[in-house]
Protein backbone atom coordinates (compact mmCIF):
# COMPACT_ATOMS: atom_id res chain seq x y z
CA UNK A 1 0.00 0.00 0.00
CA UNK A 2 1.35 3.41 -0.96
CA UNK A 3 1.53 5.24 2.34
CA UNK A 4 1.66 8.56 0.47
CA UNK A 5 -1.98 8.01 -0.44
CA UNK A 6 -2.90 7.94 3.24
CA UNK A 7 -6.43 6.63 2.68
CA UNK A 8 -8.87 7.01 5.56
CA UNK A 9 -11.15 4.30 6.91
CA UNK A 10 -14.31 4.71 8.96
CA UNK A 11 -15.00 1.59 11.02
CA UNK A 12 -18.65 1.16 12.02
CA UNK A 13 -19.54 -1.19 14.87
CA UNK A 14 -23.31 -1.64 15.14
CA UNK A 15 -24.54 -2.55 18.61
CA UNK A 16 -27.83 -4.07 19.65
CA UNK A 17 -27.82 -5.32 23.22
CA UNK A 18 -24.24 -6.63 22.94
CA UNK A 19 -22.28 -3.81 24.61
CA UNK A 20 -19.40 -5.96 25.87
CA UNK A 21 -18.95 -7.57 22.46
CA UNK A 22 -19.13 -4.20 20.71
CA UNK A 23 -16.39 -2.83 22.98
CA UNK A 24 -14.19 -5.82 22.19
CA UNK A 25 -14.79 -5.37 18.45
CA UNK A 26 -14.02 -1.64 18.66
CA UNK A 27 -10.85 -2.29 20.65
CA UNK A 28 -9.64 -4.80 18.06
CA UNK A 29 -10.49 -2.38 15.25
CA UNK A 30 -8.52 0.42 16.91
CA UNK A 31 -5.54 -1.89 17.23
CA UNK A 32 -5.78 -2.80 13.54
CA UNK A 33 -6.12 0.87 12.53
CA UNK A 34 -2.64 1.58 13.86
CA UNK A 35 -0.86 3.46 11.07
CA UNK A 36 -4.09 3.93 9.09
CA UNK A 37 -5.97 7.22 9.01
CA UNK A 38 -9.55 7.18 10.22
CA UNK A 39 -11.55 6.18 13.25
CA UNK A 40 -14.32 4.09 14.78
CA UNK A 41 -18.01 4.94 15.05
CA UNK A 42 -19.95 2.79 17.52
CA UNK A 43 -23.68 2.96 16.78
CA UNK A 44 -26.17 1.81 19.39
CA UNK A 45 -29.24 0.74 17.45
CA UNK A 46 -31.76 1.80 20.11
CA UNK A 47 -30.97 -1.22 22.31
CA UNK A 48 -33.14 -0.01 25.17
CA UNK A 49 -31.06 -1.95 27.70
CA UNK A 50 -28.61 0.74 28.78
CA UNK A 51 -26.07 -0.20 26.10
CA UNK A 52 -25.58 3.38 24.91
CA UNK A 53 -24.68 4.62 28.39
CA UNK A 54 -22.30 1.68 28.90
CA UNK A 55 -20.60 2.26 25.55
CA UNK A 56 -20.29 6.00 26.16
CA UNK A 57 -18.88 5.55 29.66
CA UNK A 58 -16.39 2.88 28.61
CA UNK A 59 -15.22 4.83 25.57
CA UNK A 60 -14.59 7.83 27.82
CA UNK A 61 -12.89 5.78 30.55
CA UNK A 62 -10.56 4.16 28.01
CA UNK A 63 -9.59 7.53 26.56
CA UNK A 64 -11.09 6.75 23.18
CA UNK A 65 -13.28 9.84 23.01
CA UNK A 66 -10.44 12.16 24.00
CA UNK A 67 -8.23 10.66 21.31
CA UNK A 68 -10.62 11.81 18.60
CA UNK A 69 -10.51 8.37 17.02
CA UNK A 70 -13.83 7.09 18.40
CA UNK A 71 -17.41 8.37 18.42
CA UNK A 72 -20.36 6.74 20.17
CA UNK A 73 -23.74 7.61 18.67
CA UNK A 74 -27.37 6.61 19.17
CA UNK A 75 -29.44 5.77 16.09
CA UNK A 76 -32.69 6.63 17.88
CA UNK A 77 -34.64 3.69 16.48
CA UNK A 78 -34.00 0.07 15.60
CA UNK A 79 -34.52 -0.02 11.86
CA UNK A 80 -32.35 -3.09 11.43
CA UNK A 81 -28.84 -3.79 10.18
CA UNK A 82 -28.96 -1.56 7.11
CA UNK A 83 -30.61 1.41 8.79
CA UNK A 84 -28.21 1.25 11.74
CA UNK A 85 -25.15 1.15 9.52
CA UNK A 86 -26.57 3.92 7.35
CA UNK A 87 -26.84 6.07 10.47
CA UNK A 88 -23.19 5.41 11.22
CA UNK A 89 -22.11 6.15 7.64
CA UNK A 90 -23.91 9.49 7.72
CA UNK A 91 -21.92 10.51 10.80
CA UNK A 92 -18.69 10.40 8.80
CA UNK A 93 -15.39 10.12 10.66
CA UNK A 94 -15.24 11.12 14.35
CA UNK A 95 -13.53 14.37 13.27
CA UNK A 96 -16.26 15.06 10.71
CA UNK A 97 -14.15 14.23 7.68
CA UNK A 98 -15.22 12.14 4.71
CA UNK A 99 -13.58 8.69 4.73
CA UNK A 100 -12.23 7.06 1.60
CA UNK A 101 -13.50 3.68 2.76
CA UNK A 102 -16.21 2.47 5.13
CA UNK A 103 -15.56 -0.74 7.06
CA UNK A 104 -18.55 -2.52 8.61
CA UNK A 105 -17.69 -4.75 11.56
CA UNK A 106 -20.23 -6.83 13.44
CA UNK A 107 -20.25 -6.49 17.20
CA UNK A 108 -19.46 -10.21 17.47
CA UNK A 109 -16.52 -10.08 15.06
CA UNK A 110 -12.85 -9.63 15.98
CA UNK A 111 -10.42 -8.72 13.18
CA UNK A 112 -7.20 -10.69 13.44
CA UNK A 113 -3.76 -9.08 12.91
CA UNK A 114 -3.61 -7.38 9.50
CA UNK A 115 -7.27 -8.02 8.69
CA UNK A 116 -8.31 -4.42 8.07
CA UNK A 117 -5.12 -3.54 6.22
CA UNK A 118 -5.57 -6.58 3.93
CA UNK A 119 -9.00 -5.36 2.84
CA UNK A 120 -7.65 -1.86 2.29
CA UNK A 121 -4.72 -3.12 0.22
CA UNK A 122 -7.07 -5.26 -1.86
CA UNK A 123 -9.27 -2.32 -2.77
CA UNK A 124 -6.36 0.00 -3.46
CA UNK A 125 -4.59 -2.51 -5.71
CA UNK A 126 -7.75 -3.69 -7.47
CA UNK A 127 -9.58 -0.62 -8.80
CA UNK A 128 -12.32 -2.82 -10.26
CA UNK A 129 -13.29 -3.91 -6.74
CA UNK A 130 -15.79 -1.74 -4.91
CA UNK A 131 -16.38 -4.04 -1.92
CA UNK A 132 -14.03 -6.38 -0.07
CA UNK A 133 -15.00 -8.93 2.57
CA UNK A 134 -13.04 -11.03 5.04
CA UNK A 135 -12.54 -14.73 5.56
CA UNK A 136 -14.59 -15.53 8.66
CA UNK A 137 -13.99 -18.31 11.14
CA UNK A 138 -15.56 -19.31 14.43
CA UNK A 139 -13.83 -19.14 17.82
CA UNK A 140 -13.11 -22.86 17.34
CA UNK A 141 -11.21 -22.13 14.14
CA UNK A 142 -13.85 -23.64 11.87
CA UNK A 143 -14.31 -21.60 8.66
CA UNK A 144 -17.69 -19.94 8.08
CA UNK A 145 -19.34 -20.19 4.66
CA UNK A 146 -19.30 -16.58 3.45
CA UNK A 147 -18.62 -16.67 -0.30
CA UNK A 148 -21.75 -16.80 -2.44
CA UNK A 149 -23.44 -16.49 -5.81
CA UNK A 150 -26.52 -14.31 -6.08
CA UNK A 151 -29.77 -16.16 -5.25
CA UNK A 152 -31.79 -17.42 -8.20
CA UNK A 153 -34.74 -19.68 -8.97
CA UNK A 154 -32.41 -22.59 -9.71
CA UNK A 155 -30.41 -21.87 -6.58
CA UNK A 156 -33.56 -21.99 -4.46
CA UNK A 157 -34.51 -25.41 -5.86
CA UNK A 158 -31.00 -26.79 -5.32
CA UNK A 159 -30.73 -25.46 -1.76
CA UNK A 160 -34.09 -26.91 -0.71
CA UNK A 161 -33.69 -30.30 -2.38
CA UNK A 162 -30.30 -31.09 -0.78
CA UNK A 163 -29.81 -33.85 -3.32
CA UNK A 164 -26.49 -34.73 -4.98
CA UNK A 165 -27.70 -35.27 -8.57
CA UNK A 166 -29.61 -31.98 -8.54
CA UNK A 167 -26.63 -30.14 -7.08
CA UNK A 168 -24.44 -31.50 -9.87
CA UNK A 169 -27.03 -30.58 -12.50
CA UNK A 170 -27.40 -27.04 -11.12
CA UNK A 171 -23.78 -26.60 -10.03
CA UNK A 172 -23.58 -23.12 -11.58
CA UNK A 173 -26.64 -22.04 -9.59
CA UNK A 174 -25.50 -23.23 -6.15
CA UNK A 175 -25.51 -20.14 -3.92
CA UNK A 176 -22.83 -21.24 -1.43
CA UNK A 177 -19.47 -21.37 -3.19
CA UNK A 178 -16.67 -23.74 -2.20
CA UNK A 179 -14.36 -22.11 0.35
CA UNK A 180 -11.95 -20.01 -1.77
CA UNK A 181 -8.29 -20.88 -1.32
CA UNK A 182 -7.15 -17.48 -2.56
CA UNK A 183 -8.58 -14.00 -2.82
CA UNK A 184 -10.99 -13.65 -5.72
CA UNK A 185 -14.17 -11.97 -6.97
CA UNK A 186 -17.48 -13.40 -5.73
CA UNK A 187 -21.06 -12.25 -6.24
CA UNK A 188 -21.50 -11.33 -2.59
CA UNK A 189 -20.15 -12.08 0.86
CA UNK A 190 -21.19 -11.59 4.47
CA UNK A 191 -21.51 -8.08 5.87
CA UNK A 192 -19.94 -9.04 9.21
CA UNK A 193 -16.60 -7.70 7.96
CA UNK A 194 -17.09 -5.66 4.81
CA UNK A 195 -15.10 -2.70 3.43
CA UNK A 196 -16.75 -0.46 0.83
CA UNK A 197 -15.39 2.40 -1.24
CA UNK A 198 -17.15 5.61 -0.30
CA UNK A 199 -17.28 6.42 -4.02
CA UNK A 200 -19.38 3.28 -4.53
CA UNK A 201 -21.86 4.39 -1.86
CA UNK A 202 -22.03 7.82 -3.49
CA UNK A 203 -22.91 6.11 -6.77
CA UNK A 204 -25.35 3.39 -5.71
CA UNK A 205 -26.69 4.74 -2.41
CA UNK A 206 -26.56 3.29 1.08
CA UNK A 207 -28.30 0.16 2.34
CA UNK A 208 -31.93 -0.31 1.36
CA UNK A 209 -33.65 0.27 4.71
CA UNK A 210 -36.61 -1.84 3.61
CA UNK A 211 -34.55 -4.86 4.65
CA UNK A 212 -34.71 -5.16 8.42
CA UNK A 213 -32.26 -8.06 8.58
CA UNK A 214 -30.84 -10.52 6.01
CA UNK A 215 -30.39 -10.01 2.25
CA UNK A 216 -29.38 -6.36 2.72
CA UNK A 217 -25.68 -6.98 1.94
CA UNK A 218 -26.70 -9.25 -0.95
CA UNK A 219 -28.77 -6.40 -2.35
CA UNK A 220 -25.92 -3.90 -1.85
CA UNK A 221 -23.42 -6.12 -3.67
CA UNK A 222 -25.92 -6.69 -6.49
CA UNK A 223 -26.52 -2.96 -6.91
CA UNK A 224 -22.76 -2.42 -6.98
CA UNK A 225 -22.36 -5.17 -9.59
CA UNK A 226 -25.02 -3.52 -11.73
CA UNK A 227 -22.79 -0.45 -11.85
CA UNK A 228 -19.71 -2.47 -12.78
CA UNK A 229 -18.15 -2.88 -9.31
CA UNK A 230 -16.85 -6.25 -8.14
CA UNK A 231 -17.04 -7.74 -4.66
CA UNK A 232 -13.85 -9.52 -3.57
CA UNK A 233 -13.40 -12.25 -0.98
CA UNK A 234 -10.04 -11.64 0.72
CA UNK A 235 -8.48 -14.70 2.35
CA UNK A 236 -5.63 -12.65 3.83
CA UNK A 237 -8.18 -10.80 5.98
CA UNK A 238 -9.13 -13.18 8.78
CA UNK A 239 -11.86 -12.33 11.26
CA UNK A 240 -13.10 -14.37 14.20
CA UNK A 241 -16.88 -14.36 14.17
CA UNK A 242 -19.19 -15.72 16.84
CA UNK A 243 -22.22 -15.44 14.57
CA UNK A 244 -25.87 -14.64 15.40
CA UNK A 245 -24.98 -13.05 18.74
CA UNK A 246 -27.77 -10.47 18.38
CA UNK A 247 -30.34 -12.46 16.38
CA UNK A 248 -30.16 -15.91 17.98
CA UNK A 249 -30.40 -17.45 14.50
CA UNK A 250 -28.47 -20.56 15.54
CA UNK A 251 -31.27 -21.54 17.90
CA UNK A 252 -34.25 -20.60 15.69
CA UNK A 253 -37.10 -23.07 15.97
CA UNK A 254 -39.38 -20.71 14.12
CA UNK A 255 -38.14 -18.38 11.37
CA UNK A 256 -39.00 -14.72 12.16
CA UNK A 257 -41.24 -12.72 9.85
CA UNK A 258 -38.48 -10.30 8.91
CA UNK A 259 -36.54 -13.11 7.18
CA UNK A 260 -39.49 -13.89 4.91
CA UNK A 261 -40.03 -10.19 4.25
CA UNK A 262 -36.37 -9.69 3.33
CA UNK A 263 -36.31 -12.72 1.07
CA UNK A 264 -39.40 -11.61 -0.81
CA UNK A 265 -38.10 -8.05 -1.07
CA UNK A 266 -34.83 -9.23 -2.58
CA UNK A 267 -36.43 -11.45 -5.22
CA UNK A 268 -39.11 -8.94 -6.19
CA UNK A 269 -36.55 -6.17 -6.43
CA UNK A 270 -34.14 -8.06 -8.67
CA UNK A 271 -36.35 -10.65 -10.40
CA UNK A 272 -39.78 -9.01 -10.41
CA UNK A 273 -43.02 -10.24 -8.88
CA UNK A 274 -43.25 -13.33 -11.09
CA UNK A 275 -39.60 -14.12 -10.54
CA UNK A 276 -40.17 -14.02 -6.78
CA UNK A 277 -43.14 -16.37 -7.08
CA UNK A 278 -41.12 -18.77 -9.21
CA UNK A 279 -38.33 -18.71 -6.63
CA UNK A 280 -40.81 -19.61 -3.90
CA UNK A 281 -42.33 -22.37 -6.03
CA UNK A 282 -38.85 -23.75 -6.71
CA UNK A 283 -38.03 -23.77 -3.02
CA UNK A 284 -41.29 -25.53 -2.16
CA UNK A 285 -40.68 -28.09 -4.90
CA UNK A 286 -37.17 -28.75 -3.66
CA UNK A 287 -38.44 -29.06 -0.10
CA UNK A 288 -41.01 -31.62 -1.24
CA UNK A 289 -38.24 -33.67 -2.81
CA UNK A 290 -36.15 -33.46 0.36
CA UNK A 291 -39.13 -34.42 2.53
CA UNK A 292 -39.82 -37.46 0.35
CA UNK A 293 -36.20 -38.52 0.64
CA UNK A 294 -36.32 -38.14 4.42
CA UNK A 295 -39.52 -40.18 4.57
CA UNK A 296 -37.93 -43.04 2.64
CA UNK A 297 -34.80 -42.89 4.78
CA UNK A 298 -36.82 -42.47 7.98
CA UNK A 299 -35.00 -39.33 9.07
CA UNK A 300 -36.10 -35.91 10.27
CA UNK A 301 -36.27 -33.10 7.71
CA UNK A 302 -35.10 -30.49 10.27
CA UNK A 303 -37.37 -27.95 8.54
CA UNK A 304 -38.38 -25.19 11.02
CA UNK A 305 -41.93 -25.30 12.32
CA UNK A 306 -44.47 -23.92 9.83
CA UNK A 307 -41.72 -22.79 7.46
CA UNK A 308 -43.30 -23.70 4.13
CA UNK A 309 -46.76 -22.42 5.02
CA UNK A 310 -45.40 -19.09 6.19
CA UNK A 311 -43.16 -18.83 3.13
CA UNK A 312 -46.21 -19.27 0.91
CA UNK A 313 -48.31 -16.74 2.84
CA UNK A 314 -45.60 -14.10 2.65
CA UNK A 315 -45.12 -14.76 -1.06
CA UNK A 316 -48.83 -14.60 -1.97
CA UNK A 317 -50.01 -11.66 0.08
CA UNK A 318 -51.43 -8.89 -2.09
CA UNK A 319 -49.82 -5.84 -0.52
CA UNK A 320 -46.51 -5.18 -2.30
CA UNK A 321 -43.62 -3.85 -0.26
CA UNK A 322 -42.41 -0.38 -1.26
CA UNK A 323 -38.80 -0.28 -2.43
CA UNK A 324 -36.76 2.47 -0.81
CA UNK A 325 -33.03 2.84 -1.27
CA UNK A 326 -31.32 5.47 0.86
CA UNK A 327 -29.52 7.69 -1.63
CA UNK A 328 -26.25 9.49 -1.27
CA UNK A 329 -24.26 10.63 1.74
CA UNK A 330 -24.33 13.80 3.85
Amino acid sequence: MDQAMNPSVQVIVLNWRTASLSLAAAEAALRELEGIAGGVTIVDNDSGDGSYDILQAEAEARGWLASGRVAVVQSGWNGGFGAGNNHGIRQRLPDGGRPDFVYLLNSDAIPQPGAIRALLVRLITHPEAGIACSRLRGPDGEPHQTAFRFPSVGGEFEAASKTGPITRLLRKKVVALPQPGQSCPVDWSAGASMMIRTDVLDQIGLFDEGFFLYFEETDLCRRAAAKGWQTHYVVESEVEHIGSASTGMKTWKRVPDYWYDSRRRYFEKHHGRMGALWATAAFIGGTGLWSLRCLVQRRRTEIPEGHIGRLMRHALRRQPMPVHVEKGRP
